[in-house]
């Protein structure tokens, strides 16, 4: 996923994303956790609490927390739980890890046998396959066949053989995924389906990392993760977080923007990191679940939404359906803005909807 923002304060993310993305899995292996605090005395002569960070390899990428917490101590035990959790949902949502729940799900398509659910991955399912329906499938969690095709598209700097990408079309299709509500159950109706949480499970892993800090007593924090991020209350002082949003990689492009957030989420994607360019054409890593071709319009997605799993799911959304289709269907849901940049023929174009604009500094 293409990573576009950066909060003020960061190391470069490009650099740190493209590491990740090179080590993938072997970056869990590592464990990296880089410790800052310092206590501020407030106008009524108390300390505020302390800043602390902390940075781990989760889900084949780096996460980044950021509290502030009356001790050290408190400060480490929220976050080793907080990872703990993201480490959790990663070994059940994982589609690399051949033993998670997810996978297993996956080898069960064509068998004709409905398989029972934990409670989380009932939940990202069932939002999913609720976005599906109502975005006509440009979310769509059963396109793994084509993520496959496209990932090693990558590797090899060619696209994808016109015979296979039909024969993976037999196994995508959200309504070949049927969710029972009575007993929680999922049944994947045509063989060789593989799901693929991509879109939405990096969100609902943030968001419950935010969960688990504030359950810890921690009320001031961000979980950021791969150009996503959610935010609780701002550091003492502050109206929020202050956060860099950048522009497209573009000669005329805008110049960036910041913004100021405060117990919300934002996700950003696009093809600037990830991408495959061959003859001078560039795909996006984002795939159309519609034709199983990568995105070729050159684009940026900037989706702020109550809910981290909200903002992760939507920029994909708004990346398949286009500005203009994608801004109508924003908004239709509550609470939630986006920002749109698109240069698919050397002009770059902006669009936003109505209440983006003040989230800006």
């Amino acid at each position: 996923m293409p990573r576009a923002m950066r909060c003020v304060a960061n190391q470069s993310k490009q650099s740190r994303m493209k590491s990740c993305r090179r080590r993938g899995y072997l970056l869990l292996l590592l464990l990296l956790i880089s410790i800052t605090g310092s206590a501020v005395v407030n106008a009524w002569g108390a300390e505020d609490p302390a800043r602390f960070e902390y940075q781990r390899p989760e889900m084949g990428m780096a996460f980044r927390i950021v509290l502030y917490a009356s001790t050290h101590e408190l400060g480490g035990r929220a976050a080793d739980a907080a990872f703990a959790r993201i480490k959790q949902l990663n070994d059940i949502m994982s589609d690399y890890d051949e033993e998670s729940e997810l996978s297993k799900l996956s080898h069960s398509s064509g068998s004709g046998r409905a398989v029972v659910l934990s409670p989380d991955l009932w939940f990202v399912l069932s939002r999913a396959q609720d976005l599906a329906k109502r975005s006509n499938g440009a979310f769509d969690v059963t396109v793994g066949p084509y993520v496959g095709l496209w990932r090693q598209a990558r590797r090899l700097h060619k696209l994808p053989d016109p015979a296979r990408l039909a024969q993976a079309r037999l196994a995508v299709g959200y309504e070949k995924l049927i969710l029972n509500p009575t007993n929680h159950t999922a049944e994947l109706l045509a063989s060789n389906m593989k799901l693929d949480l991509g879109g939405i499970a990096k969100g609902y892993a943030i968001g419950e990392a935010l969960k688990t800090l504030r359950h810890e007593g921690i009320q001031r924090a961000l979980v950021e993760g791969g150009g996503d991020v959610a935010v609780s209350d701002p550091p003492p002082g502050k109206e929020g977080w202050r956060f860099e949003l950048s522009s497209l990689d573009a000669s005329n492009a805008p110049p960036k923007r910041f913004l100021l957030l405060k117990d919300i989420a934002i996700s950003t994607s696009g093809d600037l990191y990830q991408r495959l360019e061959i003859e001078g054409k560039r795909y996006s890593h984002i795939v159309d679940p519609h034709t199983g071709i990568g995105l070729t319009d050159h684009s940026q997605v900037n989706v702020i939404a109550p809910e981290s799993i909200t903002a992760d799911s939507l920029t994909k959304v708004v990346s398949v359906l286009g500005p203009k289709k994608g801004l109508l269907f924003i908004q239709q849901v509550p609470g939630v803005e986006a920002r749109i940049f698109r240069d698919p023929s050397g002009v770059v174009e902006t669009y936003q909807s109505p209440g983006f604009s003040r989230y800006y500094e």
